[in-house]
């Protein structure tokens, strides 16, 4: 039965690891694709744009909100993210399920845009290890790690409005909750695109045994 393709999104504060669970899960589902998102932060070492981030200025960001080409978009740690309209809808309309590696105040707003979304929340196992993740990266200041910190504070007290939350203490048994989620998401009845074709199957098949019956 052809199951209706829909957008799945992981949001965490950082350090909780949801990149790597997302990247893992693309990797591992040739039905899934990642939407990718616009930025204006500069980008990272080894990050490409049109990869992993497109990577604009303010003014460019401007144009993308005027021109309705973000489905949503936050200020996050003092930069400006948001979710890219062509890549999502052209994904949806391949019937592939898209990935979307949002901040917690744009899977909010997504839900507005795209009803069908399921929020997962992942968290870090424990608050040490999620400075500890921070650390590592050695890509951000004492500030901005502070920053990072406060938003975190902030985002966990959204996590009861989403539809799942996983805690990412071990990598792969949190992978194979987050593809059990997306295993049964998949059956949810609204999304069985024929239904109402293959029950009306049923129903005739089944009148034609009784009459056989009869």
């Amino acid at each position: 039965m052809r199951r209706k393709s829909f957008p799945i999104v992981l949001a965490a504060p950082s350090g909780a690891g949801k990149t790597s669970l997302a990247q893992a899960l693309v990797e591992r589902r040739t039905d899934t694709v990642f939407s990718l998102s616009a930025t204006t932060r500069p980008p990272r070492p080894a990050e490409q744009n049109g990869v992993h981030y497109e990577f604009v200025d303010d003014a460019g960001f401007d144009r993308l909100i005027d021109n309705g080409e973000l489905l949503e978009w936050a200020h996050v740690h003092g930069r400006r993210y948001g979710t890219l309209r062509r890549g999502v809808d052209e994904a949806l309309d391949a019937g592939r399920i898209v990935l979307l590696d949002i901040d917690v105040q744009g899977a909010r707003d997504l839900r507005t845009t795209l009803p069908d979304a399921v929020l997962v929340f992942v968290l870090p196992p424990t608050t040490a290890e999620m400075i500890r993740r921070l650390e590592n990266r050695k890509s951000e200041s004492r500030e901005e790690l502070a920053t990072r910190m406060r938003t975190a504070l902030a985002e966990i007290e959204q996590v009861k409005e989403f539809d799942y939350v996983l805690v990412n203490d071990d990598f792969e048994e949190t992978m194979r909750s987050l593809e059990a989620i997306l295993g049964a998401e998949m059956h949810r009845i609204g999304r069985a695109a024929e239904l109402d074709d293959v029950l009306a199957a049923f129903r005739a098949d089944i009148d034609v045994s009784l009459k056989g019956t009869g």
